[in-house]
């Protein structure tokens, strides 16, 4: 590996290229001094995959947090990483923190915060009215925006998420997704974090991009089962699958605060057909508004709650494994 802090600094004096030549696969990462910028992303809010198409959403301004890639420029791209936040919101402790050590490594770093535009009121509300396929046209969008910067290679984008953004990083490796909203190109490979298995697509073909899937034995949002079969999924649509699991609780790499949230959806069971409707597997009913996604995360919601709790050890095991996954397609010519 390059001496990071060495390259940051030739980088500041326009003495160096790239902050690194990969990212570091021991997983102990340090965060940069690198400060975001508001990204003016013009975006839309399609209730659900259905809405989304044909571009009639009504349209909404993003809100995103470009963190520049150290030494990067015109001359020397950058690859980029887009990230999902979870039912919570963005984090300082997660998103940021990612955020800031990526940027040094060499990635621009684009953190979307979903809720901000769209939601009011509490928790529960933010997370009936405020969907995933809204934070994949936010997704889409950041990605064309990236698309337009001369110091970012937007060929090389990798899709994190987490928890509830981790679901619309696997989602937007769907054909099927990429074809609804039509972005200028696929993302090059999708991160879940500790994401619900709790949607299959009819059609399981993908763009072909690779996934990493990373979960927490001690985490009761992860069923084993069904985890499986969406890894099954992917890889039977033409999608390289990497699965990681660890001894650790929901949000390992969070703050090291430790409690027990009272509700969750492992138990829940969608299909998205091949017209992008969204229906319970129990119910039948489709997912069509606000009222009918509440109606049916009230019937398959598991109210044994869950623990959450950080763990620093288990998250440089992570880092390590992000970074060995990504490398290859952030940083092709230095991985071959």
């Amino acid at each position: 590996m390059l001496n990071h802090a060495l390259i940051a600094t030739l980088a500041l004096f326009g003495l160096g290229g790239a902050a690194s030549a990969d990212l570091d696969t021991s997983g102990r990462w340090s965060e940069a001094a690198v400060r975001p910028v508001d990204a003016p992303v013009r975006s839309s809010s399609p209730f659900g995959l259905s809405d989304a198409a044909g571009g009639e959403a009504p349209p909404q301004a993003a809100s995103v947090d470009f963190y520049p890639a150290v030494g990067a420029s015109a001359g020397n791209p950058a690859p980029a990483a887009i990230l999902l936040h979870g039912a919570g919101g963005v984090s300082g402790n997660r998103e940021g923190r990612y955020a800031r050590e990526l940027a040094g490594q060499g990635v621009a770093v684009a953190v979307i915060d979903v809720f901000g535009p769209r939601a009011g009121g509490g928790f529960i509300e933010r997370l009936m009215t405020t969907t995933e396929a809204m934070a994949l046209a936010d997704a889409f969008a950041t990605l064309a925006w990236l698309d337009g910067r001369p110091d970012v290679d937007a060929g090389r984008t990798a899709l994190i998420g987490f928890s509830y953004g981790g679901m619309s990083s696997i989602y937007a490796a769907y054909r099927q997704v990429v074809d609804t909203y039509a972005p200028p190109l696929p993302f090059a490979a999708h991160v879940s974090f500790y994401g619900p298995c709790v949607a299959r697509f009819s059609d399981p073909t993908t763009t072909g991009a690779p996934v990493l899937m990373l979960w927490g034995e001690q985490d009761a949002i992860m069923d084993p089962e069904a985890c499986g079969a969406l890894a099954d999924d992917l890889r039977a649509g033409g999608s390289d699958v990497t699965v990681r699991r660890y001894d650790a609780r929901h949000r390992w790499d969070g703050a090291s605060r430790q409690w027990r949230a009272p509700t969750h959806i492992a138990d829940c069971r969608f299909t998205v057909g091949p017209d992008n409707t969204v229906r319970d597997d129990f119910s039948a009913l489709p997912m069509v508004n606000a009222a009918t996604r509440a109606t049916i995360l009230a019937l398959c919601a598991n109210r044994d709650g869950y623990l959450i709790g950080g763990d620093e050890a288990v998250r440089v095991r992570s880092n390590a494994d992000l970074a060995t996954f990504l490398n290859p397609i952030l940083f092709p010519r230095a991985a071959d």
